[in-house]
């Protein structure tokens, strides 16, 4: 399992093509059950539009689900070069409606794909990445003492808390990009003479923005 990029979050732009309007939505999506899920909120928000075409890459490596389709624009013109433009730019786990407004003026075979092209460019453009990182859940039991230390130790090494049990002991579950999860227990083991360990509870991934990018 290995880190690849995502959109950041949902992402919109519009832009005009021979008074046409198209409108690029790009959202993060992580089953096929999402991206049908966002494609019918699109076409609810935008239903007296012309069409509304999806595509989406799901999936990295060796298990990727891809899909588009034209929404009755002309076979090939739309959803394929759509899913062109989303595959090449390196994203994955995401998917992207360009709705169209027709504005009285065909465009031909040609004008279409570079109009549905030229869209879901623009909306990559805008939006912000983030990363899908794997991961760990791990444990840690300190005695109160510790507790303070513990923390400042998981923040240093870009560690998330996800609870704290407060008993004779306090245990702590926090989440780790599995790279910084190794720095970490070194940390933890110098700091404390080797009387304390994580413990590894699950693996799973995280998502960690880019470039300053926020959700």
């Amino acid at each position: 399992m290995k880190r690849y990029q995502i959109p950041a979050r949902k992402t919109r732009i519009e832009l005009y093509v021979k008074n046409s309007r198209f409108i690029a939505t790009i959202k993060p999506v992580f089953s096929v059950e999402d991206a049908k899920t966002f494609v019918a909120q699109i076409k609810t928000k935008y239903p007296d539009a012309s069409h509304n075409v999806p595509a989406f890459v799901i999936g990295h490596g060796t298990s990727v689900i891809t899909h588009c389709n034209d929404d009755g624009e002309p076979s090939g013109t739309a959803g394929r070069p759509a899913l062109a433009v989303l595959q090449g730019s390196g994203l994955s786990d995401a998917a992207v409606v360009v709705t169209r407004y027709f504005g009285g003026t065909k465009l031909g075979t040609g004008g279409l794909v570079r109009a549905y092209s030229d869209a879901v460019k623009a909306v990559l453009e805008s939006t912000p990445r983030a990363e899908r990182v794997p991961s760990y859940t791990i444990m840690v039991v300190v005695p109160y003492s510790w507790y303070e230390r513990l923390r400042r130790l998981i923040a240093k090494f870009q560690g998330q808390i996800l609870g704290e049990d407060f008993a004779v002991d306090v245990t702590v579950t926090a989440q780790f990009a599995i790279e910084d999860f190794y720095e970490f227990q070194i940390g933890l083991s110098e700091t404390s003479h080797g009387s304390i360990e994580a413990e590894i509870a699950d693996t799973g991934e995280v998502i960690v923005p880019m470039n300053g990018s926020t959700e």
